[in-house]
């Protein structure tokens, strides 16, 4: 999934923007984002009106940070592509229902909601997940996991694969399009044995120029995050964001208490 977005797609296109969400501390995006995902993903299936509520927040915040919601919709879509693969595999759930039956297989209302409930969940999340690496400048994201106590090889490891995952996956198209030259790319048993050396070539590159690029770093003063020019501090905004969000999960959750 992460090589269909590099080169396709720029992680913060939208960090530069002039909003109440971009005023915020970058430990206090992370922190309210990921509320809001444990929120969603917690809730029980069949809570329709609590992802109602959920999903007017999460439209209501992508519309306050004036996000750019082409970019958004193509991450999406990329991301869904992989999901709906598992998305599938709980229609044929049993229990409920039949609705609808074809030798073993059977759609059943259990099925479903299961179905509808676990993409109100896949949707909602990708959603906040990639709003905030839309607006969030990748080094003030690292320093936000940092100020929240991340490993710092955690952190270290996860920047220096944003970093030169570019350049790998630049290394891995010239070498295919060196053995599309040979003519070494015409049936599918020399495309399975160029494909396995060259992921096997580009292992051994990658681990050589790992040692490298690390000891150059710490020579030139590296120690474990990269600058940042300017983060905004945490102040009084970032408590109320957090309160807000705060009561956005007890108002879904306390939807269904009332109906009771």
């Amino acid at each position: 999934m992460t090589l269909l977005h590099i080169g396709a797609f720029q992680l913060d296109i939208d960090s530069h923007k002039n909003t109440v969400w971009h005023a915020l501390a970058p430990r206090t995006r992370i922190l309210c984002v990921l509320l809001m995902v444990f929120a969603i993903v917690l809730t029980p299936n069949g809570h329709w009106w609590t992802w109602g509520i959920y999903g007017i927040a999460v439209i209501s915040l992508l519309f306050l940070t004036r996000i750019t919601l082409p970019v958004l919709l193509k991450r999406i879509a990329v991301e869904l592509s992989f999901v709906s693969v598992v998305l599938l595999g709980t229609l044929f759930r049993d229990g409920g229902e039949v609705i609808w039956t074809w030798g073993f297989l059977r759609i059943t209302t259990t099925g479903l909601t299961v179905l509808g409930s676990v993409t109100l969940k896949a949707l909602l999340s990708l959603m906040m997940l990639n709003l905030l690496t839309l607006t969030t400048s990748v080094p003030a994201l690292l320093n936000g996991l940092l100020e929240l106590r991340t490993p710092p090889l955690l952190v270290a490891t996860i920047a220096s694969m944003y970093r030169y995952l570019g350049v790998l996956i630049g290394e891995f198209n010239a070498m295919r399009r060196a053995a599309a030259c040979r003519n070494l790319m015409t049936n599918r048993y020399w495309q399975r044995l160029v494909i396995g050396n060259t992921i096997g070539s580009l292992f051994i590159r990658t681990y050589d120029r790992g040692e490298r690029i690390h000891h150059a770093m710490l020579s030139r003063g590296y120690r474990g995050a990269f600058p940042v020019e300017k983060i905004p501090s945490a102040g009084r905004r970032d408590i109320v964001a957090l309160a807000l969000t705060l009561i956005v999960m007890l108002a879904g959750q306390s939807v269904y208490l009332f109906r009771k």
